[in-house]
């Protein structure tokens, strides 16, 4: 039987309310109007509420890697250092800007699927004198992993020259993250993932020991942080934005601050833990040894190509999920559960999940067990 209707249960981007998606379909707004001003304004205040920061929150047209591009291109100069983790394609990234940028990265390396040892980040600041950041993941999305960053912000206080940029592009809106009180001095967001609004827009805060550390000579002419900041404190950006996608994200936003930032980070735990309860169930294994909240990456059974996983999912039953990337492609597939997730929406993706396994040949499991498993911890959590 042919799906009559799709579900998008990938890592980005992520369902969409139709409380959202109405306030996106509202005719465009000039983007210099009074209403629009109005509007951004308080969008700013809603995103430092939500992401628990005293400092600048900029709006960005672009992804999440717009946004991490700006913070390399604004913060730091050709020839300084930084310390990149790289445990996962997103770590990579902040290596690939750094080079293209002239920063060196001194690189510690982590098995993809583990958190990075904060002492690794401290023993890489001890034995490189000068460098100006530490760039890392709050959460590795391309692994389902989550790095203690609250403990890296508390070593960086013995290097009180040293950034903290992180990444929570796939954390803010799953965790409960007090950014000033972490030391994370940058952090970055999109819109597409837990924030539930489509693509399109990137967010970073800079505290103030950011903004003084911004270059005299960003070599970026659009992703110009200082002239952001003129700008986007008297309501407006450098250019011209995403007018609508700004009002989307705005009732987003809402919807978030109305539930709760910390019954948020709840809902997404208990999601996460009913998520893995379900893999487990069916004999399966989770790649990531420290499992983060918004999406949970598993280890295809062997013989079986993860792919194929997603594949059958999605042109069989209309169910979108994601696969691995780099040397990871094939070995796992990940389940989403952030931003416009409920149980049933957990329990749909164990349900394809079982079914696309057993087109494939895996038995190791009775159907209803990964289901079974997840609403026991539903039940138990009371959601």
């Amino acid at each position: 039987m042919k799906p009559i209707k799709r579900r998008l249960l990938t890592p980005g981007p992520t369902m969409v309310p139709e409380r959202v998606l109405e306030a996106l379909s509202r005719p465009t707004l000039y983007h210099r109007s009074p209403e629009f001003k109005e509007i951004f304004l308080e969008t700013r205040k809603l995103l430092g509420k939500i992401m628990r920061t005293e400092g600048e929150v900029l709006i960005l047209t672009s992804s999440g890697t717009g946004a991490m591009e700006a913070a390399v291109a604004n913060l730091f100069n050709p020839g300084d250092s930084a310390v990149v983790v790289v445990g996962g394609k997103f770590g990579q990234r902040w290596e690939e800007l750094c080079r293209t940028h002239g920063v060196n990265p001194i690189v510690v390396n982590v098995e993809w699927g583990r958190a990075v040892d904060p002492a690794e980040v401290e023993r890489a600041l001890s034995e490189n004198p000068g460098v100006k950041g530490v760039l890392i993941q709050i959460c590795e999305t391309s692994t389902g992993t989550v790095h203690d960053v609250k403990e890296i912000g508390k070593i960086l206080r013995n290097f009180p020259d040293v950034l903290l940029v992180a990444d929570g592009i796939t954390a803010y809106g799953v965790y409960d993250i007090p950014t000033d009180e972490w030391g994370i001095d940058v952090a970055i967001t999109g819109s597409q993932k837990a924030l539930m609004t489509p693509p399109g827009l990137a967010v970073i805060t800079l505290n103030e020991k950011a903004v003084n550390r911004l270059v005299e000579k960003p070599r970026t002419y659009y992703f110009n942080l200082k002239k952001e900041i003129k700008q986007q404190k008297k309501g407006q950006t450098a250019y011209t934005t995403a007018t609508n996608l700004v009002v989307a994200l705005n009732e987003a936003l809402k919807m978030i601050l109305k539930e709760g930032i910390e019954n948020v980070a709840k809902r997404h735990a208990i999601l996460a833990e009913a998520t893995r309860a379900g893999v487990k169930a069916m004999g399966l294994e989770l790649l990531s040894y420290s499992p983060a909240n918004g999406v949970t990456a598993v280890l295809a059974p062997e013989g079986i190509n993860g792919q194929d996983v997603v594949k059958i999912a999605r042109e069989r039953y209309g169910i979108t999920i994601a696969g691995g990337q780099e040397h990871l492609k094939g070995k796992i597939f990940r389940l989403s559960h952030m931003g416009y997730v409920d149980q049933f929406d957990v329990l749909t993706g164990l349900e394809v999940t079982e079914l696309a396994l057993k087109e494939l040949g895996y038995s190791k499991f009775k159907f209803g067990d990964s289901v079974k498993a997840a609403m026991e911890v539903f039940y138990s959590a009371n959601l």
